[in-house]
């Protein structure tokens, strides 16, 4: 079960791969498409969100970071 951790709200465009990188703010980078090589990666919000291990962070639907708890097989 996921749990939100930060409201953020961003808006996403189409063709691009958002994340959370390893500085805790939302990045995102243009995806390869068709042969087409993919984008540098560009910071859309700083957040300064401090991870915790086992855990999955994301950016849900509603473009807000959440978190799931990894399952180690």
């Amino acid at each position: 079960m996921a749990e939100k951790i930060t409201k953020c709200g961003v808006q996403r465009a189409q063709g691009f791969l958002y994340y959370i990188d390893k500085q805790g703010d939302i990045s995102r980078a243009k995806m390869a498409r068709g042969g087409k090589k993919g984008g540098k990666p560009e910071k859309v919000q700083k957040v300064g969100l401090k991870k915790e291990k086992g855990y999955l962070y994301y950016l849900d639907k509603k473009g807000d970071i959440s978190r799931a708890k990894m399952v180690n097989a």
